[in-house]
This record gives C-alpha cells, sequence and structure tokens, in this order.
C-alpha cells in the first residue's frame, strides 16, 4: 500500500495463514460489521454507556489489527483505554478521526479484496 493504510505484510501473512478465500470472506464481515461498531460506539456514548463503549471498542482494535490497519487499531485502543474522556475531548473529534481511518481502510479493504 502505498499510504501504509493497511501493513501488507500483516495481510500477506494472514492470506497464507487463513487462506485467500477465507480472508475474502473476513474483509467483508469486517465491511459489512464496522459501520455498525462505527454507529454503535456514538449510540454508547449517547447512552453514557462506558462497557459496551470499551466492547466495542476493543472488538474494533482487534478486528483492525487482523487486517494490518495499524492506524485504525490504535485510534480504537485511544478509545478503549480513555473511554469517554477520549471519546468527548474536541467535541467528538476522535470519533471523527476514527470513522475517517475507517473510510480509508474500507477503500484499502476492497481494492486488496478484488486482488
Amino acid at each position: 500500500m502505498a499510504d501504509a493504510t493497511i501493513d501488507s505484510a500483516v495481510f500477506e501473512e494472514l492470506k497464507e495463514t487463513a487462506g485467500a478465500d477465507f480472508v475474502r470472506e473476513l474483509v467483508e464481515t469486517f465491511l459489512n460489521e464496522a459501520p455498525g461498531m462505527l454507529a454503535e460506539l456514538r449510540r454508547a456514548l449517547a447512552a453514557g454507556d462506558a462497557d459496551r463503549f470499551r466492547r466495542v471498542a476493543h472488538s474494533l482494535k482487534s478486528n483492525s489489527n487482523t487486517f494490518g490497519a495499524s492506524a485504525l487499531a490504535a485510534l480504537a485502543k485511544k478509545l478503549e483505554l480513555g473511554g469517554f474522556a477520549v471519546a468527548r475531548e474536541g467535541s467528538s473529534e476522535p470519533l471523527s478521526a476514527l470513522s475517517a481511518e475507517y473510510d480509508r481502510v474500507a477503500k484499502a479493504l476492497t481494492e486488496l479484496r478484488r486482488a
């Protein structure tokens, strides 16, 4: 990847370990589920549900690491560990940054899925 959105070594290792067909399925599942996770983070924040917020951030972090989406994983980890305090700084700027990075990851994974 020219912009290093996805760590190509991690992605290639995943393909070698799990098989290209299975990785395509994983990518498809991630692309289908991640937007809901981003929305769930916002709902949990609005509802004041810290446990749900941390669980969703943790899941997004773990799923991102699977594909080598390190920047997305790091943003999710910051939310997981920092909770509401981090999410509320800068008028939800961290959640906006997370969404923007997800968009970059989704585009990169869509291209990789076709390869």
